[in-house]
């Protein structure tokens, strides 16, 4: 009877001792702090102990399993909704019934590529705490939680971005292409969610970039005086970058593309410097 009582607690308390456990465990990583070690020291020790480097890769592979499953669980949650993101994207051209499609399986790429975008969107937090998990043992304790605490907040710069491209972009670029010399185009779903959703992708991606040099700066890797003199060179890229992401060479499109991104890195260099003085 005692034994039974006994097992009996321990089912009752064990939701408090797991809390328990789990809370000691997070207070020890946030608390403890790694050794400080130059670059070249590491080199040196990974290349005496090269085992360690295969159980990083190890846990490496772990993490982005586990974010590639959860990615497949929110793109096959997307299917739900699919259709409605297809016809909400396809508004800024007169809604979905002006798309044409000539190809018997067009309609099922366009698809399964909203319901891929659409999935990313809904995993992004999640990878990205994968991601940390991976890299926070390696940090010093203030930059694990700088990191940490930038996971929501890389979220929505990714969010707004495309929002940004969606609402600002996309109806400035749209009638420019499709209205081109005066001919009218007759937009295919492949081509047309092909280009929408590269652009929400990568200005999405480019929105990041603020974020990550406060976080590289705050760390101490990356100086905001390094970033004002380098502005040329960071416009060259700019334009580089411009020219990938948009479909088309014109002036107009690249212009779209290239002028947030310049406000967002002279923002980087801004963001930089408070984050030195923080840091100091």
């Amino acid at each position: 009877m005692r034994g039974a009582f006994r097992l009996l607690w321990r089912v009752l308390t064990y939701p408090f001792r797991w809390i328990k456990t789990r809370y000691n465990e997070a207070r020890q990583f946030f608390t403890e702090e790694v050794e400080d070690t130059s670059v070249v020291d590491s080199f040196q020790k990974a290349a005496e102990h090269p085992y360690e480097i295969l159980e990083h890769l190890d846990a490496l592979r772990k993490h982005l399993l586990r974010a590639l499953a959860f990615l497949i669980v929110t793109t096959a949650l997307s299917f739900a909704f699919t259709s409605q993101i297809i016809d909400f994207l396809a508004k800024p051209i007169g809604g979905i019934h002006k798309l044409i499609a000539i190809d018997p399986t067009e309609p099922i790429s366009v698809f399964m590529r909203v319901a891929l975008l659409s999935g990313f969107v809904l995993a992004f937090p999640y990878i990205a705490f994968e991601l940390w998990l991976f890299t926070a043992p390696g940090l010093k304790r203030n930059a694990r939680l700088i990191s940490l605490i930038a996971i929501p907040i890389a979220t929505l710069f990714f969010v707004g971005g495309m929002a940004f491209a969606y609402f600002i972009m996309m109806p400035t670029a749209l009638p420019f292409l499709l209205n081109f010399m005066g001919l009218t185009t007759q937009a295919r779903p492949s081509s047309y969610i092909r280009f929408v959703t590269s652009l929400l992708f990568w200005i999405g991606a480019a929105f990041e970039f603020p974020l990550v040099i406060y976080i590289l700066a705050r760390i101490g890797l990356i100086r905001a005086k390094m970033l004002s003199e380098q502005w040329r060179l960071a416009i060259v890229l700019i334009a580089i970058v411009a020219a990938f992401i948009t479909p088309t060479v014109d002036p107009v499109n690249m212009a779209l593309v290239m002028g947030p991104l310049i406000v967002l890195y002279f923002l980087s260099i801004g963001l930089a410097y408070l984050a030195q003085r923080k840091r100091a």
